[in-house]
């Protein structure tokens, strides 16, 4: 039976491009023979929003059908997956009630593995290559949760000013989670928003650069209308504008995660 691959896209910095990440990534993994299962884990629902219109994310949010009633009641998540127009890219979704979450696992026996536990039977039946879940950006209990659930962590890094700001906190935090998830790996960080023109772009990637043991991707994405105009229409931006230069470093991204040639 085939191996399902968790990973997590996170940054307790907001504004990083997570959501983007991990809904292109996701879609691009399809492209290459994968079936691709997408969690949500933000209660800000970016991840949903970029494959459904408001009105049916806003449905799932206010319905049962969401990740945060199966993690309050500890279901198996099979029964919260739904079907994207997309072939092979399904999506447990959000709800802007995961803002409360921390507070229902503060009273769970082994909260930290809840995610885990609800995953398990999606990841025996081997039905997807890939599940890939985006966060919030925080750290604590939920992120931990995540983590745990998690066999790698890619960690997208704004090109801007502020961007590496809170990045040792997150490494800190990693460390701790390690101690009860020593099988986690960190597969990388993907530095997005760039604009090469400016001197953010240089220092940034100097930066990571010094840090040890942590990968930065070749890949990095730049600035591109076509990202926004993406998002308005509740597509990745491969689907919604395949020549463009972002869907071609989207793509270029995906086949660095999953050891394929650029």
């Amino acid at each position: 039976m085939k191996k399902t691959k968790v990973i997590c896209f996170a940054n307790n910095k907001g504004g990083s491009g997570k959501s983007t990440t991990c809904s292109n990534v996701g879609y691009g993994l399809t492209l290459f023979g994968n079936k691709v299962l997408l969690i949500d884990g933000d209660m800000q629902l970016n991840l949903s929003l970029s494959l459904f219109d408001e009105d049916q994310v806003l449905s799932f949010a206010r319905g049962e059908k969401n990740l945060y009633e199966g993690i309050r009641r500890q279901d198996d998540l099979t029964d919260y997956i739904v079907h994207s127009e997309y072939e092979n890219l399904d999506l447990i979704p959000s709800s802007t009630l995961m803002s409360s979450i921390e507070y229902e696992l503060f009273t769970k026996w082994q909260r930290e593995y809840i995610l885990k536990r609800g995953l398990k039977s999606i990841i025996q039946s081997g039905n997807y290559d890939y599940i890939l879940i985006d966060a919030p950006p925080t750290l604590g209990g939920w992120v931990m949760n995540i983590l745990c659930a998690s066999d790698e962590i890619i960690i997208p890094v704004e090109s801007s000013p502020w961007g590496m700001f809170g990045l040792g906190n997150m490494f800190e935090f990693l460390q701790d989670v390690k101690e009860i998830a020593p099988d986690l790996i960190i597969g990388g960080v993907v530095i997005t928003k760039v604009d090469a023109r400016k001197n953010y772009f240089k220092q940034t990637i100097e930066s990571l650069r010094e840090l040890e043991d942590v990968k930065v991707f070749e890949t990095f994405i730049r600035v591109d209308s076509a990202i926004e105009w993406s998002q308005d229409g509740h597509q990745p931006v491969t689907a919604f504008k395949k020549g463009s230069r972002a869907a071609k470093e989207y793509l270029d991204l995906t086949r660095e995660i999953a050891g394929l040639p650029v």
